[in-house]
This record gives structure tokens, sequence and C-alpha cells, in this order.
């Protein structure tokens, strides 16, 4: 069989796949398992056949250990621990198994986004659906086919523009500019398709909005430097009158706040099955283990990511966000979810366990049981070799229902995953004001965001609490760095950091991750230099700067071996 008929096969596979998806809004009974005629006899159907195209973004494997990863791992604020911690020195190569979970999840939603457009217009015409409702559900499809692109081209360079349902699989790759102009072409083709969120059905909350496809089409256009029309976009009454920051900051990530009204498109899950490694999915239900792989080994059992020490330090004195983003030893954990349900961290069944059992891990240093992540005295380095650095993730500690693998060993949940918020919104639009000369415009979208972080009103001097070693820090004047500053503090450990990094341009990203983390030649983890943690052995913190050309990812080399017509990025070799 020639690896044409192979392509297309794996894109005919993916259409027949029998997925499910989540909540009052997306049926589990989507599906693409006959003819278009024999199945799209009824709306239902046709709205099944959509909520299959948002089925592809439910999977833990795509989000965490390729878009988050990628978000978060390549800035240096977070770190790999376990099988893939090639990403904290940039030796990720082409083999990389999350590359192909990336690639082909992505290919999949476009490919069933692409076979949608036909089989809803037929659906139309034939009476099977209203015109209303036709349109609505096209500009969701416009939308995840955009998205998709957005992510592959964020994250791949140009990659192959499959916009039709037949295809060979063979398309060659198109340039990185040209991508992003079909994003733009998507998002404006779904802008006129969606539905506002003022007039969003309850039961519909988590469906793409207008308000989305403005979202994502301004951050498109930045990516093509066209800051003028992304202010454009930015400044649509669907963002500006119908999405607004919570007042405050710990609400934006609580479990029991999901789908709020700064939030833009969030993918969305729900516990419905079984707690078993296959996510529950023959039983119906949509989970993840995304959230609590992030805590401390010694509550989870897990903690394959970690955060930069350096990051604590650099929030700024009074910034709320520090404590609701990482946790490093002797802090608590705020979250009001987990304190109702836990009282704190103290409440964990490996903490009360450990504490009854006399292990020295789980008492606090005044001989207490613990209620922090680590102390001062004693960082939370991991359990099995202490190759962790004793700073944790907050945003991914907020589902009061999991235990992680101890006690009950609730390990999947249904936290919602945000891919864009208000907030980053705001600082886009901030970046693209300096872009265009406005600066006091800039400056006032950045106070916007630092105002609801410091719970009020924020200092007049922007500048780090601390540089990663311990020194003063300086103020920060240069506007520019003002909103790179402001997207890293307000946005890590979610799904945007690096892509608004790369995406301010050729060698920003490198140069901002060296000025924050002192970034140097080296391949290996490093003693910390400053703070609890700098005891002179190794726990897990990398110093590599970033080289040129690996701010993108490679093509997946299994990809290259269906289609002979992709080429590599250059950084990877052929």
């Amino acid at each position: 069989m020639n690896k044409k008929n192979i392509a297309f096969i794996a894109l005919l596979t993916a259409l027949i796949m029998p997925v499910g998806c989540k909540k009052d809004f997306l049926s589990r009974d989507s599906s693409f398992q006959a003819t278009a005629d024999a199945t799209f006899r009824k709306s239902t159907d046709v709205v099944a056949l959509v909520n299959s195209i948002y089925d592809g973004y439910q999977n833990s494997d795509l989000l965490k250990k390729s878009i988050w990863y990628y978000a978060n791992f390549t800035t240096h604020d977070f770190y790999n621990y376990g099988a893939d911690i090639a990403w904290n020195n940039y030796q990720i190569n082409s083999d990389f198994g999350a590359l192909s979970t990336f690639w082909n999840n992505a290919f999949i939603t476009i490919a069933r986004a692409n076979a949608a457009f036909k089989i809803i217009a037929t659906a139309k015409e034939n009476g099977v659906v209203t015109a209303a409702l036709a349109d609505r559900l096209t500009g969701e499809a416009y939308f995840l086919r955009g998205m998709s692109y957005y992510y592959l081209a964020g994250s791949f360079g140009g990659v192959p523009l499959e916009l039709k349902s037949e295809t060979d699989g063979l398309t060659p790759r198109s340039s990185q500019d040209e991508v992003f102009k079909q994003v733009v072409a998507d998002m404006k083709q779904a802008e006129t398709l969606l539905v506002s969120k003022a007039t969003l059905d309850k039961k519909d909350l988590g469906r793409a909005t207008k308000g989305s496809a403005y979202a994502y089409e301004g951050a498109a256009q930045m990516w093509l430097k066209d800051y003028a029309a992304a202010l454009t976009a930015f400044n649509s009454t669907e963002l500006t009158s119908n999405y607004h920051l919570l007042p405050n900051f710990a609400d934006v990530h609580e479990f029991s706040n999901q789908n709020n009204d700064e939030s833009i498109f969030e993918v969305q899950f729900e516990v419905s099955g079984s707690q078993s490694w296959d996510g529950g999915w023959q039983n119906g239900g949509e989970v993840a283990w995304i959230d609590d792989f992030s805590w401390p080994e010694e509550i989870s059992n897990f903690g394959y990511d970690y955060a930069n020490p350096g990051l604590w330090y650099s929030y700024q004195a009074g910034d709320k966000r520090k404590a609701l983003t990482v946790l490093g030893p002797g802090d608590q954990n705020i979250s009001p979810g987990i304190i109702a349900k836990w009282g704190g961290i103290k409440g964990y069944p490996a903490v009360t366990g450990g504490f009854a059992n006399g292990d020295a891990r789980f008492k606090a240093d005044d001989g207490t049981i613990i209620n922090t992540c680590g102390t001062l005295t004693k960082p939370w380095y991991g359990v099995s070799d202490q190759k962790r650095s004793g700073y944790y993730n907050a945003k991914k500690w907020r589902d009061p229902q999991l235990t992680g693998g101890t006690g009950s060993q609730i390990i999947f949940g249904s936290q919602n995953q945000i891919l864009m918020r208000y907030a980053e919104v705001l600082l886009s639009r901030a970046e693209c004001k300096v872009r265009t000369g406005d600066v006091a415009g800039a400056m006032a979208d950045l106070k916007i965001v630092r105002d609801r972080a410091f719970g009020g009103v924020a200092p007049a001097v922007m500048q780090d609490g601390l540089t990663y070693d311990g020194k003063a820090s300086t103020p920060i004047t240069d506007p520019l760095q003002m909103v790179l500053s402001e997207y890293r503090h307000e946005l890590t450990a979610e799904y945007s950091v690096f892509y608004d990094l790369r995406r301010a341009g050729p060698g920003v990203a490198s140069a901002f991750i060296k000025a924050a983390y002192g970034t140097d030649a080296t391949s290996t983890p490093q003693p910390y230099p400053y703070g609890p943690t700098a005891d002179g052995l190794l726990h897990g913190v990398w110093k590599t700067t970033l080289p040129e050309g690996r701010d993108i990812l490679p093509i997946p080399q299994a990809a290259i071996g269906l289609n002979p017509n992709l080429t590599q990025n250059p950084a990877y070799g052929k």
C-alpha cells in the first residue's frame, strides 16, 4: 500500500472513530459512523457531528503534553520530571511522542471540520436543521479549524493547509504567514456565523462564540504583524461588552467557577466514567489527568512538572497572583475550594497518613502537621530522588475532588482548561498599542490587569520582586518589556506565554528568558544560587539558553514518513 493511501486511510479512520463530549451542550452520541445520508437525518445528528470536532481537544496528551508543555517548559517557568525532560534543555527531537499526538489530533480536528461543512449545508438544504442552527454549527466548525491551525502554526511554523474534506494527505507545508492568514480567514467567517455570548443559551455554555472568534482573529493578526487589524478585532464589542476581568484573581481558576465571565474559550471536561487509564471514555466520560500531575510527589505520587524558583522570586511585592500561581517552601495553598474541602494541604491523605506515621516530611518546623508546600528547612523535592525544585503549580491545584495517586486515588478530574481569557486579550491589545505608538493606551490596558493583580491599585513602578539569584531588580521602563513581563506573570502555567513571546518577533523569547533566568550554555541541571533550595545540590533546574531555531518544534518524523512532501524545520536537520 503506498503512502498516499496510508495517509488517506489515516484521515478516514479519524472521521469514523466514535467519540464522546462533555456537559449539557455536548452529546455523547457524536458519530461519523455511516454515510451522511443515513446518519444525518435529525437535527441532533448534525449537532453531534459538530460536537465531535470539539472532542478533538478533550485529550490530556494533546492539552498537557503538547500545548501546555510547549507554552510553559519552553519559557523555563516550569520543568518536566520524568520521560519528557528533553523539554528542559530544548533537546526535543522529531521522534518525540507528544509531537505526533499534537499533529494527529490537530489534523483530526481539521478533517472533522472540513467534513462537517458539506454535511451541514446539505442538512440545511433538506430542512434537517434550521438556517440559524446551520449557521451557528458552521461557524463553530470554522472556529475550531482556525484554532487548530493557530496552535499548529504557533508551535511548528508552517504546516500543510488542508481545507477540503477530500485529501490525499500529501499536501506540502505552507509558510507560517500563510497559515495565520488562513486562521484570520476562518475566524472572520466564524464571526459572521457564531452567536454572541449575550444570546448564548445556558445549555450551550462552552461553545465558541463571536467573541471567541474575535479574540483568536486578533491574536492571529498579531502573528502577521498587522497590529491595526488586531486592535480592530480586540476592540469588537463582542469582546469588550461581553467579557470582563473577575474582580478577584483567585476566582479565575477556581474549580467551582468554570466558564466564568473572563473565560473566552475553555475546553470542557466532565467526570461521568470510570477512574481508569482509558480515561473512562468507553463509559462516556471526558476526564483528564492534567491537574494533579503538577502537584508535589509528596502529595500526589506524581510531580511530573514543577516550577522554576525564579518565577516565585519574580513577582512584585504585593502581587496577589503569586500565591495563586506558584507555591514554594513554606507556602500554603490558598484556593478557597481546597481549603473548604481539605483545610488546605494538611488534610490530604498523604499528609495525614505520613504525619501519623512520624514522617518528617509532613511535620511543620514547629512539629505540628504541615499545612504548607514543604518548609523552608525541608523543601519538597520529591520522594524518589530529590530531583524537583521544591516549587509547584498553584493554578493546577484547584480541583478539590482529586487526591492523585494517594488515598482514594482520584486521579482523573473535570477541571476545564482555559485556552483564552479576557486578561490575555487586554495584554495583547496593550502590545498592539505599543506597536502602533499609543503608549498611553497600552499603559491603561496594563493598569486594568495589574490593578486586579494587586487587589486595588497597582504600584506605579513596575519591577520584579527579585532577580533569579536573589538580587534587587530594577524598574521595567520599556513599554514592550512591560507587556512581556505581564504575559509571564498573568498567564504562566496556562496555555499562552511562550506563544505570546515567540509572536513578539525573532529573538525576543530567547532574550526575555535569558534576562529572567540568566541562561547560559549549560545543558544539565544546575544548583540553585539563592534561597531555601540553594544547598549546592541538584534539584532539577536547568539554565539552558534557548537555541536559535528551537523556538519552534520539529515536524514529527511519523508525519514526514507518511507525507514525503513535508520538510523538516532547519534546526532539527533534514
